[in-house]
């Protein structure tokens, strides 16, 4: 991004590089507070708000821009000086001041105009221009929302004529501060309009970072393409960035459009960020690109396997509907799990935890189910009741992960660091008490979404012999007297169970009812069936083989009353499986 500032779908991007505002004066006189506030008057134009009557009356003009100006110089003068003061010899600014509560309360529009955007600050590591080379990155973003914290209570306290007695610390900066760089990789020549796109180095995050995308569920399923998709695409460099992620031990270089920008900084709290090192000079395994401007407006999220360049790519174009963190998430993970097929592993959705009950037994338990299904409700669970039963317990996969055959046994392994969970599904407490380094997604909606890290990177791929493999059947009703777990004798049982993948849906995509997905992970699986079917037959053999505990856990999740206490109870009755073993 070359410009110092651009502005699109309620989202603002500041180029620290370009320009940085350490004072009022830089501030007022720069293009982005000229564009907010044009912006904003358009706005309330449209609107004929109280802001926009007011001004337009005591101006005597409609015109926007002549308004804008009168603002500009108005903050100018109330940097530096009372109401009063200028009134006494500036008459064209008393015209606006004159009622003080009136300008009052369009101060605090703009500014709550401002706080509502989405705002995005960058760095340039490697170009130093008249922007930001004297401050450092953690310090420039944390300086900037001081700055405009600070010009807002300037100005009206010289309004009002007195300072609040209460002083909120609210963000007013960058919801997140980004540093980038552009390293040198071998770029494939089918890949080459993204040679110069710039990675994302460093993220430094404002939590909670509460963000509004216009959609609240992801609908079908990716599918396989045989030539590059990104041959009909245009990629314009200065809307791009990458985020360099690893994704369980696969390396994946992710490209976002601006427009979807909250979505790539999600991912900071998914996906470990791949330092410099780790990716300077190599080509990645996965090269994902969301968000592609084409000549159409059908929806089209679709991927290639690259044989000739040894790459899995990703392709979703520019659409208002793929506005939805899932469709970041779930296309990696697809592009994750048809790698993990090719090389021999089982991909496996679902959850992984090692779990050490307070007796000292212990047990790496799996559960396995399609969206909605009760896997990180169930992680909820353990956490809930882990002070009364659990010593310790440790996350090696909360959505994603995939299955290794070694000699000691079936070995599971992560792909994630972080949880996307149903805020809905959560204890409220337990959710309270991650707001602190969490992002939110429509948290007023029905299927909002919470992003929170869960474990640490060498755990997901350090690799967990798996002791107990279960189902999440989130639609049956635990009957009196009965299991809330129930172990299957035999292989082809287990495996009819898995491979159904039966679950009511939750909400979480387009689907209603009583559903079906082949081994309940559409991610990868259901796209290999064939090459899937001979991993499962080989990978559940050998877990009866060898005394892991293979069956089904009711989690009610999808029972109405019972989406808290059906998990609980599911997990109570889990940790006396644990003391069996």
């Amino acid at each position: 991004m070359r410009k110092e500032f651009s502005m699109s779908n309620d989202k603002v991007t500041i180029n620290f590089t370009e320009k940085y505002c350490s004072n009022y004066e830089s501030l007022l006189q720069s293009y982005g507070f000229k564009r907010v506030l044009d912006t904003f008057l358009k706005k309330a134009q449209v609107r004929n708000s109280h802001s926009y009557k007011l001004l337009a009356q005591q101006l005597g003009t409609k015109d926007t821009r002549e308004i804008r100006k009168a603002l500009v110089r108005t903050f100018q003068l109330l940097t530096i000086m009372s109401a009063d003061e200028i009134i006494s010899y500036n008459e064209d600014v008393e015209k606006i001041i004159e009622d003080r509560e009136g300008f009052f309360a369009i101060i605090e529009d703009i500014y709550s105009f401002w706080r509502r955007l989405e705002r995005y600050t960058i760095i340039h590591n490697n170009r130093i221009r008249d922007g930001i080379a004297s401050v450092s990155f953690l310090d420039a973003n944390s300086q900037f929302s001081m700055l405009i914290l600070n010009f807002y209570r300037t100005i009206e306290k010289n309004v009002i004529g007195t300072m609040p007695n209460i002083f909120r610390q609210l963000p007013a900066g960058g919801n997140a501060c980004i540093l980038i760089n552009n390293p040198i990789w071998t770029v494939p020549e089918e890949y080459k309009v993204l040679q110069d796109v710039p990675f994302i180095e460093t993220i430094a995050l404002e939590t909670p970072f509460i963000t509004y995308p216009k959609k609240n569920t992801r609908d079908g399923m990716f599918t396989e393409v045989y030539e590059n998709p990104l041959v009909h695409g245009k990629i314009e460099k200065d809307n791009w960035f990458c985020y360099p992620a690893k994704i369980g031990e696969l390396l994946a270089f992710v490209y976002f459009h601006r427009d979807f920008m909250e979505h790539g900084i999600t991912l900071s709290n998914l996906f470990e960020l791949a330092r410099e090192d780790e990716y300077k000079g190599r080509k990645p395994d996965i090269v994902y690109t969301f968000g592609v401007e084409e000549d159409t407006e059908d929806l089209r999220t679709v991927f290639y396997e690259d044989k000739k360049n040894d790459i899995m790519y990703g392709y979703v174009n520019h659409n208002e509907n793929i506005d939805y963190f899932g469709y970041m998430k779930k296309m990696c993970l697809t592009l994750h799990n048809l790698i993990m097929i090719k090389r021999g592993y089982l991909p496996i959705h679902g959850a992984m935890v090692n779990i050490v009950l307070k007796n000292g037994k212990n047990a790496n338990v799996v559960i396995i189910g399609d969206s909605g299904a009760g896997k990180s409700e169930s992680l909820e669970a353990f956490r809930a009741l882990s002070e009364d039963h659990v010593s310790e317990m440790t996350v090696v996969f909360d959505d994603m992960g995939s299955f290794k055959l070694k000699n000691e046994g079936v070995f599971g392994y992560g792909t994630e660091v972080g949880a996307f969970v149903r805020l809905d599904d959560l204890d409220q407490g337990y959710a309270f008490k991650e707001i602190d380094r969490s992002i939110f997604m429509n948290p007023d909606k029905i299927n909002a979404r919470l992003v929170m890290p869960v474990s640490t990177y060498k755990e997901i791929v350090k690799g967990y012999k798996v002791d107990i493999l279960l189902y999440a059947n989130n639609y049956e009703r635990i009957e009196q007297g009965g299991n809330a777990i129930e172990l299957f004798e035999s292989p082809a049982k287990a495996i009819e169970v898995f491979k159904a993948g039966a679950r009511m849906a939750k909400g979480t995509t387009t689907e209603t009812g009583l559903v079906t997905s082949y081994f309940a992970n559409p991610f990868g699986p259901a796209q290999k069936q064939a090459e899937t079917d001979i991993l499962i037959d080989q990978y559940f053999n050998r877990s009866f083989e060898d005394g892991i505990k293979v069956g089904q856990i009711k989690t009610c999740l999808a029972v109405s009353g019972l989406e808290k206490n059906g998990p609980k109870t599911a997990a109570l009755e889990l940790f006396e499986l644990i003391k069996s073993l």
